[in-house]
Order: structure tokens, then C-alpha cells, then sequence
């Protein structure tokens, strides 16, 4: 029997996910994580929140959230999880799951599920051999996970391949072709340096040369409230960014992304400025950063040459309601 959301099963919920969803890499819950990451999230729906019952046992916990103020919001519903009991990993179950969350979604007048990383509910996933290294959110479904190869019987296409992405930190070098090519973009006008409020202008220009929400949320408010952002200036006008350069409490290196405006690519200034983040990082302390990206996307190599190996890939997903 499948029901809807009820206080009552929190711990059970809890259980289940600590038995089940790490094997697939995610981080244990207890009820202070799961609160935040699930019930007190703005974008929480107890109507899109199911349980699986059997025999009045929790065993199995699926969530899903809309929001058309969401990047895809007044069109797409996003798949949180599905999470069953080991016994309970078939296709009908995964289906019975499935067709609640989109049965929910439809009601909301939305046209397609999706499974990406707009997902205001972040799960955190362990880094694997590593001793708990964590990453703060998962981009998409693990594509070693019964769910992923469920999801594509289903009729759900694979858009894109993530790399989740992971570098210790401690005795990182800017090498020195990195080093010539910062030399050369500095006598073609170019400065790659901390974001000086007082001193250089055009963030928010910048940012709307970039179809990223994200970005122009998290790196607009970042240098807003001084929080430090590597930045590329041409003549004091910001015209790049990494960062922000945020050591958070578990030691990793807090990475939103690295963009070049456009009108100054060609100037070999993505490496220099993610090079230059990652000392940023290791000169505050910071033990490793972990961050995901496209399988194709060309900035693949740049994290490669800095030491980053892929550790764990997710996919991006959708199926368009008929």
C-alpha cells in the first residue's frame, strides 16, 4: 500500500534510507538532516511525499518537489528519490513509486518529470575511497543504481552524463604553463585576482552573459556580501568568475562554478582562473574539492589537468508526460 506523507514514519523513513540508499553513496540521515533536507524545505509537498507500506512497515519512501519559481519550474516536476527495501526492488514497485510522484505532478499541471540538479532538495553523497569526504549534493541518478536502470525501462531519456569530480588539496601547485598563460593574459589587459569591490565593476553584467540561474544567484550574492570570489577583470570590469572560495565545516572547498563572459574566450583565462581557486582554497585550509560537471563539457579537461579524477557519475533524466 502506498500512502501519502505521515510524521509518524519519519524514523522508519530514516532507517530505511540509512539501509538502503547508502549503498548507493549517499550520506546517512539522522532527523536533524532529514528535517532540513526534506520536511523544512520551502519545496516540500506532504502530497508529493510517498510510503510504501507493507504490513504497516515502511519499506519503501519516494519524494518529488515543483516550484515555478525553479529553473523548468512552470513545466517540469523533480524526482528527489525513490528508496525501497531490498526485497522490494522490482519494476511494479518502482512503478506503483513512480506513478504516484507523476500523478502528483500532473495535478500541478506539469508536463514532464525530470531528474537533475535544479533540485532544490540536495542530497549529499559520500566520495568513495575516501574517509567520508562528502559532496554536497547529487546532480542526477547514480548510474550504478537499480533506480537509473529502471528509470530507462520506464521511458525516461538520458540527457546528460555528470562526473562527480574530486581533488585533495594539500601540496597543489599552479603549474607553470598555467603561470606563463596568466603572464600572457596579463599583458593583453587581463588580471585574474580576488573580487575588490572597491575596485573593479560589472558582476552583475557579466553574469547575464551566462544562461545559469545559479550562477547569477549564488555568485551575484557572493560578491555582494564579500564573500571572496576569483575573479577575471579586463580594465577593472569583471568579465570571468570561480568560486566562491567557501571552506565549509567537513573541510571541502565550496565550488558553484567557473564561467568566461563570452567576449573575452580565447585568453585562456578558465584555466588560469580555476588554477587560481584552487590555491584560494588551499591557502584558507581547505582539504579537498569536490565538484560535477557534463561529460562533454570542454572544462572537463581543465579539472583533469589540475589533478581532479572522476569518482562517481550520475545521469540527467526526463520523460514528457502524454
Amino acid at each position: 500500500m502506498i500512502v501519502s506523507w505521515d510524521q509518524q514514519y519519519r524514523q522508519a523513513i530514516i532507517d530505511l534510507w540509512n539501509e538502503e540508499a547508502v549503498k548507493e553513496g549517499y550520506k546517512e540521515l539522522n532527523e536533524q538532516s532529514f528535517e532540513r533536507i526534506f520536511t523544512a524545505n520551502p519545496y516540500f509537498d506532504g502530497q508529493n511525499t510517498f510510503i510504501l507500506l507493507d504490513q504497516n512497515e515502511v519499506k519503501g519512501f519516494a519524494c518529488g518537489c515543483t516550484g515555478d519559481d525553479l529553473p523548468l519550474g512552470e513545466v517540469a516536476g523533480y524526482i528527489t528519490c525513490i528508496v525501497l527495501a531490498e526485497d522490494f526492488k522490482t519494476d511494479e514497485i518502482y512503478q506503483g513509486m513512480l506513478d504516484a510522484l507523476e500523478h502528483r505532478f500532473q495535478q500541478q499541471g506539469k508536463k514532464q518529470g525530470d531528474v537533475l540538479f535544479f533540485n532544490p532538495m540536495s542530497l549529499p553523497w559520500y566520495i568513495p575511497g575516501t574517509p567520508k569526504h562528502e559532496h554536497n549534493n547529487a546532480p542526477g541518478v547514480p548510474i550504478e543504481s537499480k533506480l537509473y536502470k529502471f528509470l530507462l525501462r520506464a521511458g525516461y531519456v538520458e540527457r546528460a552524463k555528470e562526473c562527480g569530480m574530486y581533488l585533495k588539496l594539500d601540496g597543489f601547485t599552479i603549474p607553470e604553463d598555467v603561470m606563463a598563460k596568466e603572464n600572457k593574459a596579463a599583458a593583453e589587459g587581463y588580471k585574474v585576482e580576488l573580487f575588490n569591490s572597491e575596485k573593479h565593476n560589472g558582476v552583475d553584467e557579466m553574469l547575464q552573459g551566462f544562461d545559469n540561474l545559479l550562477w547569477q544567484k549564488e555568485i551575484g550574492q557572493s560578491t555582494a556580501d564579500g564573500v571572496p570570489v576569483v575573479i577575471a577583470a579586463y580594465k577593472d570590469k569583471v568579465i570571468g568568475f570561480a568560486g566562491p572560495v567557501i571552506r565549509q565545516d567537513n573541510g571541502r572547498g565550496y565550488f558553484a562554478g567557473i564561467g568566461v563572459h563570452p567576449d573575452h574566450e580565447g585568453h585562456g583565462l578558465g584555466s588560469i582562473l580555476f588554477f587560481k581557486l584552487c590555491e584560494a582554497f588551499r591557502s584558507i585550509g581547505t582539504d579537498y574539492m569536490s565538484l560535477y560537471t557534463g561529460s562533454t563539457n570542454p572544462a572537463i579537461r581543465i579539472y583533469e589537468k589540475a589533478g581532479f579524477t572522476t569518482v562517481k557519475q550520475f545521469s540527467v533524466m526526463r520523460r514528457e508526460f502524454v
